[in-house]
């Protein structure tokens, strides 16, 4: 079935029921309202060029729309990163898919200061030319009975695609990821036979659609199950989304671990109550956090693990299936190898090595990159580029990316280990990167980007107590705040630069109450 096909479906069924709770623009639609809204803009959506259409919408009402009514009329919807660099993620999207059209809002353009691209059409301006006879006519559609309605909105096969997605770039140029109508379904598929979403009646939806994170989980999973969609444009106004899920009572929340930093922060207890499941991904989560949370809301906070090419789930710990420091067990519908990294030969349980995946929610390739697609994609198995090991009972320990694995004087270090080991000694509300530098005489060297001022000593000396003399950083820089992607994950690539650049500005001085130490 097709993804816009499952949104009508839930529609007609749940008509009075909230489908849509925009706290940014106080909007409330329920789901047969949300279905004529889609409807009209649908039609509207018409007039513009076939094929790719861009869309560059904050979390909210209208990019629900905007991405329903795309689909409805036959468009797959290109979502724009705006979080850094809008307008040239906007060119460069263009350029990559050939298209020209991009749905986008004025207050948004001017909140981001971002100028006006060439093709780029305003949804208020598509708004005001909506009349009477668009909604009476929307209206009496929607109340066709589902097989046929489902006739007169795009009807195509499951295997074309639903979206592009772009990888988040924190390495190199990002890639163009296309996930069929298909790939969704069945990663949904496979992350609700491991969560009962049965009391699920509404989800906190703060995640970016354009990082496929916040597209499955807080679009296209909340819809699947017919829950109310709870939308806030801004996750990073951490009291106001922790007030946000006290008042509509959400009983679910997935985010990144920077985000549930800023909301442990910033909430009171009893804020989360109603709060059965909290998910966090698309970076590690620190023990320190969630041993934080749950002893300031009773809530146990699972990690999960994916990427943009497996639409995203790949594992995850569940409230049956937790082992903290993992990142769970891989979803029951996807096959899951570790190799080794030289050789390519099968890893034993706790030996480290690469992650591959295979599944149907696996992508056909990436865009127009057939060589990059041969590189990660052989015989139906994705190379995720991470590193990580299967334990005795089946769970997955994620070790960091292959390429944040760093070679001193002979031997690997992960980046990510040094990071959990900081993440169990640091302070509340301190975040940590670690990253790789040149050595002229080891070859390379790691040091630490910190988000506050610390005691070095003393966290040297804790830290060589959890990892080997090689890993223990010898130098901490003080960062006022450590520069993350859209999705809230910590962009590696901006900070090793900025690190590169403080390191050459100044002589590293040996008072470690200097900014760098």
């Amino acid at each position: 079935m097709l993804l816009h096909h499952i949104f009508i479906k839930n529609a007609k069924k749940n008509g009075d029921k909230m489908a849509i709770v925009d706290r940014t623009t106080k909007r409330r639609l329920t789901y047969s309202r949300a279905l004529i809204a889609s409807l009209i803009l649908k039609n509207k959506l018409e007039k513009y060029d076939s094929g790719f259409v861009g869309i560059m919408l904050p979390t909210s009402a209208g990019a629900i729309l905007s991405i329903l009514a795309s689909l409805m009329s036959g468009r797959i919807p290109v979502l724009l990163n705006y979080s850094t660099g809008a307008e040239r993620n906007a060119k460069f999207a263009q350029s990559k898919c050939d298209f020209t059209t991009i749905i986008t809002s004025k207050a948004l353009l001017e909140k981001i200061n971002c100028p006006k691209v060439e093709g780029m059409v305003f949804i208020e301006d598509i708004m005001e030319t909506v009349t009477g006879l668009n909604k009476l006519t929307a209206a009496l559609k929607a109340k066709l009975p589902f097989s046929i309605l489902k006739r007169i909105v795009f009807n195509g096969s499951p295997d074309g695609y639903s979206v592009v997605l772009f990888t988040s770039g924190s390495e190199k140029e990002p890639k163009a990821v296309p996930l069929t109508h298909h790939n969704i379904l069945f990663n949904m598929q496979g992350f609700a036979s491991v969560f009962d979403f049965s009391p699920m009646k509404n989800m906190l939806c703060i995640l970016p659609y354009f990082h496929v994170f916040g597209l499955n989980t807080n679009l296209w999973t909340p819809i699947f199950h017919g829950m109310t969609l709870v939308t806030y444009a801004n996750p990073l106004e951490y009291r106001t989304v922790a007030q946000i899920v006290k008042e509509e009572a959400c009983d679910m929340m997935i985010g990144t671990p920077s985000f549930f930093w800023g909301y442990l922060l910033k909430s009171d207890p009893g804020d989360f109550k109603s709060v059965k499941i909290a998910v966090a991904g698309a970076d590690k989560c620190p023990e320190s956090l969630r041993k934080a949370f749950k002893e300031k809301h009773g809530c146990t906070l699972y990690e999960g693990y994916g990427a943009t090419e497996t639409s995203p789930v790949i594992s995850t710990n569940t409230p049956e299936n937790n082992r903290p420091g993992s990142v769970g067990k891989p979803l029951p519908n996807l096959e899951i190898k570790i190799e080794n990294y030289e050789t390519g030969t099968p890893c034993k349980p706790l030996e480290v090595g690469k992650i591959l995946v295979k599944g149907e929610s696996v992508m056909q390739g990436y865009l127009d990159d057939l060589e990059e697609t041969s590189i990660r994609v052989r015989s139906g198995w994705y190379d995720t580029g991470d590193m990580g090991s299967f334990d005795g009972a089946g769970y997955l320990w994620h070790a960091g990316r292959l390429k944040r694995f760093v070679k001193i004087g002979g031997e690997m270090v992960s980046l990510v280990a040094v990071e959990e080991a900081f993440g169990k000694i640091l302070p509340e509300g301190v975040e940590c990167c670690v990253v790789e530098l040149p050595d002229a005489i080891k070859g390379a060297k790691i040091v630490a980007a910190l988000s506050h001022e610390v005691d070095k000593k003393e966290i040297k000396n804790k830290l060589s107590k959890e990892l080997p003399a090689i890993a223990v950083p010898k130098q901490f820089f003080v960062l006022e705040e450590l520069p993350k992607m859209g999705s809230g994950k910590i962009d590696f690539r901006t900070t090793t630069q900025i690190v590169q650049k403080m390191m050459h500005a100044k002589p590293v001085p040996n008072d470690s109450k200097e900014k760098v130490s």
